[in-house]
This record gives structure tokens, C-alpha cells and sequence, in this order.
């Protein structure tokens, strides 16, 4: 049997079966993310993806590329390091909600601040889904955890709003049933020049849906595709996740602004003796999963 999968490029064998349980939306999320790495045309070697801690922080482990697991919530400082020392580098981000939003919110917010140029992928599944299904910073009000067994009286944070409002350049959200959408949401993320946050809504059926008593991974599914409604340009503010509510999901935020370097180098010119420049991917070409 010689036959390959068209994602075998760029995962690591030697490291399946993953460790996600049955139903768990992060299968479709690396699915997307490694289909919107192969056609961004950046060649791998100009590419490198960090996680943090979690289920979702497994994701830097599966990848046959250059890929860093960090510390709990420090993602987003550490990819801030790689991006300062080479910026001709792609970084993306690829963590959970308890990572980036909870232990690692004021990095989130800052990078966002200051719009370093690097993409961050955000997968909510509401709750400290490897921990034991803690109630995290994202849980909405209501909704039981192992932590909140008679509901979550704590108003959670809404990431689009959060990253909006702190300067990222590109926000969307999108379900992990929408994978189409949000392979190509995520390739306008990795070419976005500037801070780029792609939230991705997923089941957690082991956890946080069972203590919910919203089913299985595929009943979740289901009801993303009754619930959610797309809304492209909505006002992140006014797309917040309450517990059984419809689910806001499109691209929100799309804008120009200078980079933390642009305004660097604007500052001090050719001081600095280092490629500014992203790899250009119309002289690249991909090679195929059997190559």
C-alpha cells in the first residue's frame, strides 16, 4: 500500500493516533489549517506555527514543519520573539481559549496592540478541555463546567470584540463545521499583513457539551448548521456567544494599519540590518504529498 493522503506533506505519522477524543472539532480544524498552509504557496521553510498548552496546543505537535509547543498561555510572546528576530518568517498561532484568552490574554491584547505581524487561531470550545473541563474565560454565562456545576455566573470575554478592540488588523470567526470557509478565512489571515485572529468554534463532547446536554460531536455539529449565521462587517461588539444562542460567524474586521516594524522602520530607517520582506508565493510552488 503506497497510497498517501494529500495532507501527509505535512503531518507527522509517527505521532497518530492524536490524543483527541471522538467528536472533537480539532480534527477539522488542522484539516483546515494545513489545506490553507498548502495553497498559501509560502514555502515551509518560510513558515513555523507555536502553540501553547491544551488539546488544541497538540496541533505545533502533529505538523511535519517547524513548530514550537511553549508554556501555558506564552504562544503569542514566544511567536513575538521568532517574528522580531526574522520577520521574513510566517507566524501563526494556534492555541485554545484558555491559552491565549485566560493566562495569555494580556499578550493576546498587546500584540494585538501593537499589530505584530503574525496570525493567531483561536479554538473556543468554551471550557479547559484537557484539565478536566474547568470553566474558562469564554464560558458562557450559564453554562455548567466541572468548576460551575450550577452555571457560570462570570461574563465572558467575546475574543472578536477582544481583538478588535485592541488593533488586530483581521478578525473572523467561523465553526468547525464551516471548514471551507474557514480554510479560506484562514489563508486571508496568513496573508494579512498585521495582527490576524481567526476564532474557531468547537465541540468538546467528552466535557463540555456532556455536562451541557447537548449530545454528541455530531449533534453539536447540527446545531451549528441551525444555529449559526453569517454576518460579514457585523459590529464585533455585538457578537458575543450566549448559552444557547445563535452564533455570529463571518469575517468582521478587515483593515489597514502599520505594523509594529513598519513603524520601526520608520522610525529608524536602514539602521537595522534585517529582511523586512514576506516571501513572495507566485514564485513558489507547493510540493505534493508525495514528493
Amino acid at each position: 500500500m503506497n497510497e498517501r493522503h494529500p495532507m501527509d506533506q505535512l503531518l507527522r505519522e509517527d505521532r497518530i493516533p492524536h490524543i483527541w477524543c471522538s467528536g472533537c472539532g480539532l480534527g477539522t480544524c488542522l484539516a483546515a489549517l494545513i489545506s490553507s498552509i498548502q495553497e498559501s504557496g509560502i514555502p515551509l521553510d518560510k513558515m513555523c506555527v507555536v502553540s501553547g498548552i491544551g488539546c488544541t496546543g497538540r496541533v505545533a505537535g502533529y505538523l511535519k514543519m517547524d513548530s514550537f509547543h511553549t508554556t501555558h498561555g506564552r504562544a503569542i510572546p514566544f511567536a513575538a520573539g521568532l517574528h522580531l528576530a526574522n520577520p521574513s518568517l510566517k507566524i501563526i498561532v494556534v492555541s485554545g481559549d484558555g491559552d491565549l484568552i485566560a493566562i495569555g490574554g494580556n499578550h493576546f491584547i498587546h500584540a494585538a496592540r501593537r499589530n505584530l505581524d503574525m496570525t493567531v487561531v483561536c479554538v473556543n470550545n468554551f471550557n479547559y478541555g484537557m484539565t478536566g473541563g474547568q470553566g474558562g474565560p469564554t464560558t458562557p454565562l450559564g453554562s455548567r463546567t466541572t468548576t460551575t456545576p450550577y452555571g457560570n455566573y462570570e461574563f465572558p470575554f467575546s475574543i472578536p470584540y477582544l481583538a478588535a478592540a485592541s488593533g488586530a488588523s483581521y478578525v473572523a470567526r467561523w465553526t468547525a463545521l464551516d471548514t471551507r470557509r474557514l480554510t479560506k478565512s484562514l489563508g486571508e489571515a496568513i496573508h494579512k499583513r498585521g495582527f490576524s485572529v481567526v476564532e474557531i468554534i468547537s465541540p468538546c463532547p467528552t466535557l463540555f457539551n456532556r455536562l451541557n446536554k447537548q449530545g454528541t460531536g455530531l449533534d453539536v455539529l447540527r446545531s451549528y448548521q441551525q444555529n449559526s449565521v453569517i454576518q460579514h462587517g457585523a459590529d464585533p461588539a455585538k457578537v458575543a456567544i450566549e448559552k444557547d444562542g445563535k452564533i455570529i460567524v463571518g469575517k468582521f474586521v478587515d483593515i489597514e494599519r502599520p505594523t509594529f516594524l513598519d513603524l520601526v522602520k520608520e522610525r529608524l530607517g536602514d539602521k537595522f540590518k534585517i529582511p523586512w520582506e514576506k516571501p513572495d508565493p507566485v514564485h513558489v510552488t507547493v510540493p505534493s504529498a508525495d514528493e
